[in-house]
């Protein structure tokens, strides 16, 4: 009877070990995806050994695999939904050339023939002089822990290059659906229907310079979108701009929200205030707290006013007149920077921004005083002459999403190596997952 008895124990652990194998077999079952980057037939360049391409899943989890020299990353992952996504820079003669795509709704399943190829078509861009260096956004907390006060974003945009910089027709604009998070009709099979026509969405209205504007190399202009005053008696964790070198959104002929837009600070002049052409709903330019989709772009030749109130411009958002909110086509090749936002509440976030003017994202905790901030390009900026020397690193600003770290990977603390006496060049690869990292504080309470 022992006998039986040990034997019946054996075979069920038997048992018990194969099944649970069987399984993890079935569970960890994984797949071969190679992603061939195809790039412009106009380009000069070719396909190259090295590009990081990422496979990214609906989950939120990321993979990264490098191109042999014939432009093929290869992938082993498991059944799910990916979105792959690269960015590539090369240089030219005086100006360098960002290739970026997107392909998304990339089905894995066990029908998947490990042969077949992911085809990502890249797109052609040109690197600017301005950037964003920073999109705060997302407001803080109230001193009586009431909630949060969401009143007080701004951008900051600077001089990347070694040249003035001209202003000049420069808008602000921003892309619809307000949030990444929200419903989004523009795609069409994974891809969103504008990209073919060359252009992008600036929803509500656009903001301009009232007069012609330099920027020095180096330098920086701060932009107040909301509230143009100092908000720290009322808020301590807020900003104050009450500041005579600041720039504000303020004009009440277009947009009289006195919540969002109460008297600029006396110290401000007047012909800092940026003035708007509204042909969206609303009376005031709701930038999202969450989520927004930013950018700048130039009018070129054409004015602001005359570009936003010409009628074969015009897209609305759901396709029809009815119900839908007025946009205005702004040409990629317009578009001098970029920024998408993710909000870290929602898994369903959808990029409004093309590949060619963006082609990643940074995800934002809101509320808390966090803000989007462009990393340092340390090579660049290492290669200024005398410049390594004033640099500070040990940068301890970042934050963690997901038990994950959003840093500036270079370790350069770039508020503190400025007023340090250092130049700053910031990375811009067109590519926000890349380019930007979560801060803890806003850069204007250093």
């Amino acid at each position: 009877m022992k006998k039986l008895f040990y034997f019946m124990v054996s075979a069920l652990i038997l048992c018990g070990t194969s099944c649970k194998d069987d399984d993890n077999d079935d569970k960890y079952k994984t797949y071969s995806v190679t992603v061939q980057l195809v790039y412009p037939e106009e380009s000069d360049f070719n396909p190259v050994e090295g590009v990081e391409v990422k496979l990214t899943n609906t989950t939120g989890s990321v993979s990264d695999a490098v191109t042999d020299n014939t432009g093929k990353a290869v992938f082993t992952v498991p059944a799910g939904v990916y979105e792959a996504s690269a960015t590539d820079v090369r240089y030219g003669i005086g100006e360098s050339f960002i290739y970026s795509g997107i392909k998304s709704s990339i089905t894995i399943t066990d029908a998947w023939v490990n042969t077949e190829v992911v085809q990502l078509t890249l797109s052609e861009s040109k690197k600017g002089q301005v950037v964003i260096k920073e999109l705060y956004n997302g407001g803080c907390q109230k001193d009586d822990g009431s909630g949060s006060f969401q009143m007080d974003k701004y951008v900051i945009l600077y001089n990347n290059s070694d040249q003035p910089a001209s202003l000049d027709n420069l808008c602000l604009g921003m892309a619809l659906p307000y949030n990444a998070q929200a419903t989004n009709n523009d795609y069409t099979n994974g891809v969103l229907f504008y990209e073919a026509e060359g252009w992008i969405p600036a929803g509500n209205g656009i903001w301009y310079f009232q007069e012609n504007v330099t920027l020095d190399p180096g330098k920086q202009i701060v932009i107040a979108l909301n509230g143009a005053i100092n908000h720290t008696p009322t808020y301590t964790a807020s900003i104050n701009f009450s500041n005579a070198a600041y720039y504000c959104t303020y004009d009440i002929t277009q947009y009289e929200n006195t919540t969002y837009y109460p008297a600029p600070s006396e110290v401000i002049p007047t012909s800092h205030y940026l003035h708007a052409v509204k042909y969206g709903l609303g009376n005031a330019w709701a930038l999202s707290n969450t989520a927004p989709a930013f950018f700048i772009f130039t009018t070129k030749d054409v004015s602001p006013v005359d570009f936003a109130n010409d009628a074969d411009n015009t897209n609305y958002h759901g396709g029809t007149v009815s119900g839908a909110q007025i946009r205005k086509k702004v040409k990629v090749e317009w578009v001098i920077d970029a920024i998408e936002v993710f909000t870290t509440s929602s898994d369903r976030n959808n990029k409004r921004l093309t590949a060619t003017v963006d082609a990643g994202q940074i995800y934002l905790t809101n509320s808390f005083g966090y803000t989007s901030y462009r990393n340092v390009d340390a090579e660049a900026t290492k290669a200024i002459e005398g410049n390594e020397a004033k640099l500070v690193y040990n940068y301890s600003k970042g934050t963690e999403i997901d038990g994950k770290a959003s840093t500036d990977p270079s370790g350069i603390d770039a508020e503190a190596s400025i007023k340090n006496g250092a130049r700053i060049i910031y990375k811009d690869t067109n590519n926000s997952t890349n380019d930007f990292h979560q801060r803890k504080q806003a850069s204007l309470r250093d």
